[in-house]
């Protein structure tokens, strides 16, 4: 039999190897951050190198604007204090713009994941062209950069969330929107370009919505250990993403997670993608207003209205809201036994409408789900934080890169 070989990359130098204990190095900084103060001898303890040679990879990180440092620390034992390490407030950032049906929302994170500016604007996107879609999130886009730059932060890169099949910088189809083969990333970094004169030109990336909403909530979410869970986001359609492991799973082509478009019943209504009876004909936020009899009323504030009758005990709203709940407790029973997760998190306009929505999604799980590990009230239902949205996790991903190699982004001599 002939074996297959995996082929092996180039054999490290000294340059990739510092290269790689620099981000090594960011990262725990970062981390040890989160939970407390970090000094050198904490990095090297938590990383495996000798304490001269973290000193000397701090130093460099913080000639480059990456660290900062300050006070003594002292840990209770014998030794001469240390001095507290931090991740820069300053320096790179990462910008993430959420292109959405309803609104198109902007943040730029720095280094330790904080969110530093956003701005949010409440456009309808239907039926606008792609290119003025795109053209209306650059403008906020570059408002926003100039608010980063006020905070001298510094953006060296931006993804998008879009809420769609996306693939290779395009948007491969995107029902709601009307958008089919629209080159979004490139369509963006254009018209962000335009705006920006005598700036460099900021890479752009692009990803699906859910996807980064998904990682935001891995990231800056009230998980605790939970590592692979199922995160749905209900918007004017449903999306959906994957995690495992504290993975992204994209499938082999980046479109795994449409829950939204799996079929609950096939004699049911048309789906904007051309099926019928998809699970956002019954959970969408089109679907939930319609039934529950609130008309003329879209967007957010459509939803708060949902939120204060089904408060109030309105029968018409809370069995809008308790079907919602069952249509997406069916779906998630097939997907909970096929890839067996931790947790299942409800994001979007799921959120506010937890209780109502949460105990029939329940007791469809606790029927459905083969292993007979889920029981209602387990927790294993929930709601997402307030932290895990798209646009964050968007720019976070760009500051992961960052994280990945410090060097590829230090501030250019003289810059």
């Amino acid at each position: 039999m002939k074996s297959i070989l995996t082929p092996l990359g180039p054999k490290a130098d000294k340059d990739t190897v510092r290269r790689h204990n620099l981000s090594l190095v960011l990262r725990a900084v970062r981390d040890e951050g989160e939970r407390g103060e970090a000094t050198r001898a904490g990095v090297a303890s938590r990383v495996g190198l000798t304490r001269a040679a973290v000193s000397s990879l701090v130093e460099q990180l913080m000639d480059s604007g990456f660290l900062t440092e300050s006070g003594k620390t002292f840990s209770g034992q014998a030794g001469r204090p240390g001095t507290a390490l931090k991740v820069a407030r300053t320096g790179p950032a990462g910008l993430g713009v959420e292109i959405n049906i309803d609104y198109v929302s902007v943040c730029v994170v720095d280094l330790a994941g904080t969110g530093r500016v956003r701005q949010t604007e409440h456009l309808d996107n239907r039926g606008a062209p792609a290119e003025e879609a795109l053209a209306r999130a650059a403008r906020i886009a570059a408002r926003t950069l100039e608010s980063a730059y006020e905070q001298e932060l510094r953006p060296v890169g931006a993804a998008l969330a879009l809420p769609g099949l996306v693939s290779g910088g395009s948007v491969r189809q995107a029902p709601n929107l009307g958008w089919n083969e629209v080159p979004a990333q490139e369509l963006f970094a254009d018209a962000l370009a335009a705006l920006r004169p005598g700036h460099p030109v900021l890479p752009v990336a692009s990803e699906n919505e859910a996807n980064l909403a998904a990682l935001a909530e891995l990231w800056f979410g009230g998980l605790g250990d939970v590592r692979s869970f199922l995160y749905l986001t209900g918007e004017i359609g449903v999306g959906g993403a994957l995690v495992l492991g504290g993975e992204l799973l994209r499938g082999a082509h980046g479109f795994a997670g449409e829950i939204g478009h799996v079929v609950v019943d096939p004699a049911g209504p048309e789906c904007r993608c051309g099926s019928r009876g998809c699970l956002e004909q019954y959970a969408g936020q089109a679907a939930l207003l319609r039934a529950a009899g609130i008309e003329g009323i879209g967007g957010a504030s459509g939803v708060l209205e949902l939120e204060r009758r089904a408060g109030a005990g309105d029968p018409r709203a809370v069995a809008s809201v308790g079907e919602a709940g069952r249509m997406l407790g069916r779906v998630l029973s097939g997907a909970v036994n096929l890839i067996d997760p931790d947790a299942v998190v409800l994001g979007g306009i799921y959120r506010g409408l937890m209780p109502w929505l949460a105990p029939p999604a329940d007791e469809e799980l606790t029927g459905r789900v083969v292993s007979g590990l889920w029981s209602p009230g387990s927790g294993r239902l929930r709601a997402s934080s307030v932290a895990g949205d798209a646009a964050r996790g968007a720019a976070a991903l760009v500051v992961q890169d960052v994280l990945d190699d410090p060097v590829a982004y230090a501030e250019p001599s003289g810059g």
